[in-house]
């Protein structure tokens, strides 16, 4: 399988030639090459020759947060990332920055024994870096607008803050930095509007069709080669709403037109019970109702040979028999119809979805990518043993205190988009954000006593939390807490003694402060409210002469 064959290829590197780019050892032969260019022919993404070509991308979130560079680099190097994602079968990397990062002066996080070179890169240079690394291994890049800033994904793609001029000047900024430069393929303008995005509904304030088709056509102008990638909004014309980003039924009265014929591909996010239950989950004939919705949100694009989509977010931890039919479902629907997507994430540390790989960030998920298999290419059979983890000896010190991170895509960040949506760092991602708490997908089973009757007090508020370590290095280390919950927890606190912390620099899914050796971090953002028997993965990134090996953490709930 592949993966063999690219073990086999960097132990042939390690006995040939490289050399050096921007600290990272490159191979002296690289992988097969990018397809260039793309355009679009009816619902078809084509080549420069013409022929179908299908985006099979997974999202690998950090620059948009405030971290500012791809998270993970703190554990394995970048081209270690880069060439498992090529060796799992995927032919794209979905990029999610922050316009706050496009100017930043410094990244942070990135263990210098294990990246030499990296860390002295501002985010900007990094982002030419992780470009020029994926185009190496054979991957093609797209760009994903995840967030204005890096606290927090935004309804609209303009905040107080962050203009849309700024908005469309750093997209202009971008296609001319890379306009000669194939590997990079699109831009994916706004993750997941919503709320009060709309779609043609004329109000300039909250038109997505109208600012897209300004954003798209000024891209266009420098460089009209890109592949302009536009995401839906959560509520419709119809009155019907999904997820964040996920609705696309009024493309068919009301298309986006550009200056550039044959560009436009239309990028919902789908996501699982366990993100947000929607009430199709519950419906009696679940999970054959799925396609329908589909067809009807976006899929109808497809199938009539409107437009090409990019199923631009979609994810799982993959730990419930509800998920388990989803993800089965979805995976059969793109294979029917040659869809595009976006796998959310590559990262182990997205709160909602988890990632393709576990915590060390080299050992495969073996169970969700046999899952994704039909539609990998090529198919991967097992996963590679991981190496051990290097020694870091030293860690760049942040120039300033970045701001505190959400997850997750979803979404957000941390969906990190919607987002991100990270079972550590904001969704970043990732992350589609639910607008109601979420149903626990199982209910705990009593300890002692048999289930009280219907009449009977609720379970009070309380919470448990477990210390899962990360990385440590000579300065400063990453650590996640998995959190569940009792009973109904509205908020909750986990605090813990860490002698040698001088300051918390990051943290997801919660608000961390130090005072004295005590470090208490509060809940916030996706993880706030939780549901009797739901749990999250939460985390943090410290500066530390040590790091605490296994604290006992003191819990509160309310």
């Amino acid at each position: 399988m592949r993966w063999r064959r690219a073990r086999a290829r960097l132990a042939a590197v390690a006995a040939a030639a490289t050399m050096m780019i921007a600290g990272a050892v490159v191979p002296a032969a690289t992988a097969a090459s990018v397809p260039g260019w793309l355009s679009t022919k009816g619902s078809t993404i084509v080549t420069a020759s013409g022929s179908p070509y299908v985006i099979k991308a997974t999202a690998w979130f950090g620059m948009e947060t405030s971290n500012c560079a791809p998270h993970g680099l703190w554990s394995i190097s970048l081209d270690e990332g880069l060439d498992a994602i090529a060796a799992m079968g995927f032919n794209t990397i979905r990029l999610p920055f922050s316009n706050e990062c496009l100017a930043a002066k410094s990244s942070n996080s990135i263990n210098a024994a294990v990246n030499p070179g990296l860390i002295s890169l501002s985010p900007l240079k990094l982002m030419d870096t992780v470009i020029a690394r994926a185009k190496a291994h054979g991957l093609s890049v797209i760009l994903d607008r995840h967030r204005p800033d890096s606290g927090a994904q935004s309804e609209l793609w303009y905040t107080s803050q962050y203009s849309e001029k700024r908005w469309i000047d750093d997209w202009k900024m971008l296609a001319a930095r890379y306009k000669n430069e194939p590997a990079v393929i699109g831009a994916d303008l706004h993750n997941e509007p919503h709320g009060p995005a709309c779609w043609n509904c004329g109000d300039a304030s909250r038109d997505w069709r109208a600012a897209a088709t300004r954003a798209g056509n000024a891209v266009l102008s420098v460089n009209p080669k890109l592949l302009i990638i536009v995401e839906g909004v959560e509520n419709q014309g119809d009155g019907t709403a999904t997820w964040w980003g996920g609705g696309l039924k009024d493309v068919r009265s009301a298309p986006v037109t550009l200056s550039v014929k044959n560009r436009v591909v239309y990028s919902p996010h789908d996501y699982p019970a366990t993100v947000h239950q929607q009430p199709w989950f519950s419906a009696p004939n679940y999970p054959d109702n799925l396609e329908g919705i589909w067809d009807a949100n976006w899929g109808y694009l497809v199938r009539q040979n409107i437009a090409p989509v990019l199923l631009g977010e979609f994810g799982t931890k993959l730990e419930t028999e509800s998920d388990r039919a989803w993800l089965k479902t979805l995976v059969a629907y793109l294979a029917k119809t040659k869809m595009s997507y976006a796998y959310w994430s590559f990262n182990p540390n997205s709160g909602d979805t988890g990632g393709l790989v576990t915590d060390d960030w080299r050992t495969w998920q073996t169970a969700k990518l046999a899952a994704l298999r039909p539609i990998l290419t090529p198919s991967p059979a097992s996963t590679p043993k991981p190496t051990s983890t290097p020694k870091p000896t030293v860690t760049p010190k942040p120039t300033s205190t970045p701001k505190p991170t959400s997850t997750p895509k979803p979404t957000a960040t941390p969906k990190p988009t919607v987002t991100p949506k990270p079972t550590s760092t904001p969704k970043p991602t990732a992350t589609p954000k639910p607008t109601a708490t979420p149903k626990p997908t199982t209910t705990p089973k009593p300890t002692s006593s048999p289930r009280p009757p219907a009449s009977a007090s609720p379970r009070p508020a309380g919470i448990t939390a477990s210390w899962i370590p990360q990385s440590a290095w000579g300065e400063g280390y990453v650590a996640e807490v998995e959190v569940t919950a009792t009973g109904p927890v509205s908020r909750w606190q986990v605090s813990f003694e860490a002698p040698g912390t001088t300051s918390v620099s990051n943290a997801w899914g919660m608000s961390c402060r130090l005072s004295g050796t005590t470090v208490t971090c509060q809940s916030a953002d996706w993880a706030s409210t939780l549901a009797p028997g739901q749990t999250v993965r939460v985390g943090l990134q410290a500066v530390a002469t040590k790091a605490p090996s296994s604290p006992k953490l003191s819990v509160a709930a309310s």
